[in-house]
């Protein structure tokens, strides 16, 4: 607020300038922007600088946003330029009036401080955070600081669970009118893992109720909703979702944007992408939130172990087991994790789009689909049909498969894709360039990390049409100048980048004399 003098020396408020409010079409992501020119009366007036956060106000609706000062003739110095995130949070039109001022401070960012320092948080700390993290007061700076300093095992048990509570709490809740509701995931970092589309249709078909909910790519080249979206629309409000269940029994779809379920998480994830970050405390809130929040009362979770897999061994996937269980028991689900291989990617695909085409062939029961990510899909479908009582112990896995092979598991899908909105036939990139084998020999180890790299280089999951195809899982046999596997991008440019990370990575696929 600005203060002027008065008689006797004393100080009263001068009304903050007003400035007309201009639409910039700039994306900056989640993070509200907004641009003053650096003649504007406000920037000299109450000493903002760059980086500064403003509290913007029009009408009923305040925002808070960072301060971008600009020169030259983009703006007068009575307007405000604002992103696109800030526009559509402000709720202004173009020339209206609004005002900026120092924002209150953000409480809860002590609390970041002190965990940065080491200290435990307890439930209302974890509270305060996730309601600043949701209302928009934290900047990506203080968003990386929280995850950082919650990263490598820093969250234990206690805050993992209330974590978890402020998180559902934070956002839209669904009910469901069923005893036991399912769900199914995958704790992430495998490649082209892309079973949830197969299982779910099975499981649907079986007579379960599986409202499903997915996240966008992490830190892989495509999540399950990256990928399903190539095949139907994803971003459903709530009474879509509910619409769609009732009707089909089960759906494949975005947790966050309008389902608005534990919106935290998505915060969390824009951030995560770019720092390449998934700890395993944030990983457990993230996921458990999410199923909590769409209603499950019994969640099937994949986690699969290898040496360049998330989960490296068999240690530290019985510790995210333990902390799945407890943390899943203090927010009412019963979570069954299963252990499985993440040695080497699961199908062909890299990528939404190439994902997509996997999980076709599979439901298709094309004859040269995926066969290890049928079988993959098969296994998983099955626990969880065991896990309803849908099934006996042991004979989850030939039920699935009879759903998957008479086709009902494909008619099932198409039924969901057409109630979320139509299928979809998944793009084609324009560029390909297939990388070719050096030598002869039996193919003896393939790096998730890397391989997955190549796929993000391409583009995805940005892209969707961008990633690659594998041609060589582990123990194939191959000849030099025969392909390993091929890139695709969208742009020659894209292309060259991931080609030029390939020639100059270490092994990404290493190929033993037969």
């Amino acid at each position: 607020m600005v203060t002027a003098a008065v008689a006797g020396g004393a100080t009263a408020p001068v009304a903050a300038p007003v400035h007309r409010a201009r639409r910039l079409g700039i994306d900056t992501g989640y993070e509200a922007v907004v641009y003053l020119h650096r003649d504007s009366a406000v920037v000299h007036a109450e000493g903002f600088d760059s980086q500064t956060r403003v509290e913007l106000r029009h009408g009923g609706h305040a925002i808070l946003a960072t301060l971008g000062v600009v020169s030259g003739p983009l703006l007068a110095p009575d307007e405000a330029g604002l992103s696109e995130i800030a526009w559509t949070r402000l709720r202004a039109a173009e020339g209206a009036e609004i005002t900026l001022a120092h924002p209150a401070p953000v409480e809860s960012l002590s609390h970041v401080r002190a965990k940065i320092h080491g200290r435990h948080l307890d439930a209302a700390a974890l509270d305060a955070i996730v309601a600043d993290l949701v209302s928009g007061a934290y900047t990506d700076i203080h968003v990386a600081s929280f995850l950082t300093a919650c990263a490598a095992d820093r969250l234990n048990r206690r805050e993992m669970i209330d974590l978890t509570r402020a998180m559902v709490a934070a956002g839209e809740q669904l009910s469901w009118n069923a005893e036991r509701v399912f769900d199914k995931h995958s704790v992430g970092g495998l490649p082209g893992n892309r079973t949830t589309p197969i299982v779910v249709p099975i499981a649907a078909a079986a007579g379960l109720l599986i409202p499903k909910t997915s996240s966008r790519a992490i830190t892989s080249p495509a999540g399950t909703a990256d990928t399903m979206a190539m095949l139907a629309p994803v971003e459903l409000d709530r009474g879509a979702m509910r619409r769609v269940v009732e009707r089909e029994g089960g759906c494949i779809v975005w947790g966050g944007g309008a389902a608005r379920l534990s919106p935290a998480d998505d915060v969390l994830i824009r951030v995560e992408r770019p720092l390449d970050l998934d700890s395993a405390g944030q990983l457990v809130a993230s996921i458990l939130s999410k199923k909590a929040a769409a209603g499950a009362t019994h969640v099937l979770l994949d986690i699969p172990v290898g040496p360049t897999a998330k989960i490296r061994g068999l240690d530290q996937a019985g510790r995210l087991e333990e902390h799945l269980l407890e943390t899943g028991r203090a927010v009412g689900l019963e979570v069954c994790p299963v252990l499985t291989d993440g040695t080497q990617p699961v199908g062909r695909g890299l990528g939404p789009a190439l994902e997509a085409r996997d999980v076709l062939a599979v439901l298709r029961g094309e004859p040269d689909g995926p066969a290890d990510l049928r079988q993959r899909a098969l296994l998983l479908a099955g626990r969880l049909l065991e896990l309803a009582g849908t099934a006996p112990a042991g004979s989850g896995e030939g039920l699935a498969r009879s759903i998957l092979d008479t086709g009902a598991a494909w008619r099932k899908f198409e039924a969901i894709c057409a109630a979320q909105g139509g299928l979809r036939t998944p793009p084609q990139a324009r560029f390909t360039r297939p990388v070719l084998a050096q030598r002869t020999g039996r193919v003896a180890e393939i790096d998730n990390r890397r391989l997955a790299r190549v796929a993000k280089l391409a583009g995805a999951p940005h892209d969707p049409s961008a990633g690659l195809v594998l041609h060589r899982p582990l123990g194939s046999l191959v000849e030099a100048g025969e392909p390993l596997f091929t890139v695709h991008a969208e742009a020659p440019g894209m292309l060259a980048y991931a080609l030029a990370y390939v020639a100059a990575a270490a092994r990404i696929i290493r190929v033993d004399p037969a």
